[in-house]
């Protein structure tokens, strides 16, 4: 006797109402045939590690709030440099924690050619050529008051801030800067960079704009890096993106675009992935995420309290941010992750 379709389900003891000619875990039963399939995949070349320097020599702290992480002096981040070289890492994001005796209210610090950044910037170029250098345009580390432009009577000038910044970002590109990143969202910035590192003959250096940085609560340890937690007069709120809008992403990211951005960011990154998958689709550019220093603590943190798999959350938000669009990372996990992906794990 020969069964029908429906005797041989019901014989088998599988629901006949199932349909067993697609079986998605086919293509998950094993690891080459998930590997094969997969998606989305990250690799050291979507990394940039983001990096402290500070005065001194031949010193190391680490950051209570991002345990970790340390600030450099500018000998030792010659030498993490090096390991970043080493490991395939192909770029560093450089902030300074700046003496308070040096800043004041007009940031007036940021445009010293002897600056921390910039002698940061000459010794990783004296000893490192190949790797690039990334650095922060914003006058926060260097005010007295831990606002990112100048202020007035409670009010950040927008357009006074920005003939500041320009000259900031000339500064670190004389110094070997080869991509500038504006991260003080102030109006028009992008389009005035790029027209004085142009005039000032620096054609090749990009810009990387935050285009959509939010006023976020994911930024406090980073303030406790670069020491301006306790210095920080009111708010951001004025300048930083509103985290409730999405579509204001678009137009700002349109505005950096129109003004000569080479590849945006969005900061920060898991909150917002689908802020990043809007400017990828929309725009086409380069883009990238900052994987902030409040994600990091929470990832961190978790995982030296046993509760949760630290290396695999670290991979698995990593992921999240390609499958979302992203090119690249900025990552605290950088070095870590780069050495798992080159042992093949």
């Amino acid at each position: 006797m020969t069964l029908s379709s429906s005797d041989r389900s019901t014989r088998s003891g599988v629901s006949p109402t199932l349909d067993l000619v697609h079986r998605p875990r086919r293509n998950r039963k094993n690891d080459w045939a998930r590997r094969l399939v997969r998606e989305n995949t990250l690799t050291v070349d979507d990394l940039i590690w983001p990096v402290f320097v500070m005065e001194g020599e031949k010193t190391r702290t680490e950051i209570p709030s991002m345990p970790g992480v340390e600030r450099h002096t500018v000998d030792e981040l010659v030498r993490s440099a090096e390991q970043a070289a080493k490991l395939g890492i192909p770029a560093l994001a450089l902030f300074p924690y700046v003496d308070p005796n040096l800043r004041d209210p007009d940031g007036s610090e940021a445009l010293k050619s002897n600056n921390l950044i910039c002698r940061a910037l000459r010794a990783i170029k004296a000893e490192v050529p190949d790797i690039g250098l990334i650095t922060d345009v914003a006058l926060d580390p260097y005010t007295s008051h831990g606002h990112d432009g100048l202020l007035e009577d409670g009010r950040i000038l927008n357009d006074e801030t920005v003939d500041v910044l320009v000259r900031q970002a000339l500064v670190q590109a004389e110094a070997g800067a080869d991509v500038i990143a504006p991260s003080d969202m102030m109006d028009g910035r992008v389009g005035a960079i790029r027209a004085g590192l142009d005039d000032a003959g620096f054609q090749d250096v990009q810009i990387m704009s935050y285009a959509a940085k939010y006023a976020s609560a994911f930024y406090g340890p980073f303030r406790d890096a670069i020491g301006t937690a306790k210095t920080l007069s009111g708010d951001k709120r004025t300048y930083q993106m509103d985290p409730a809008n999405g579509l204001e992403a678009l137009r700002e990211a349109e505005l950096d675009v129109n003004e000569g951005a080479d590849m945006l960011m969005v900061k920060p990154g898991l909150p917002y992935l689908d802020i990043v998958w809007r400017l990828k689709e929309t725009f086409g550019l380069p883009t990238f995420a900052y994987q902030v220093s409040g994600e990091y603590a929470m990832i961190e943190g978790a995982a030296r309290n046993g509760w949760v798999d630290g290396e695999r959350l670290m991979l698995e938000s990593l992921t999240a941010f390609k499958r979302a669009g992203a090119d690249g990372i900025l990552t605290y996990f950088a070095p870590r992750v780069a050495a798992l992906l080159n042992s093949g794990r």
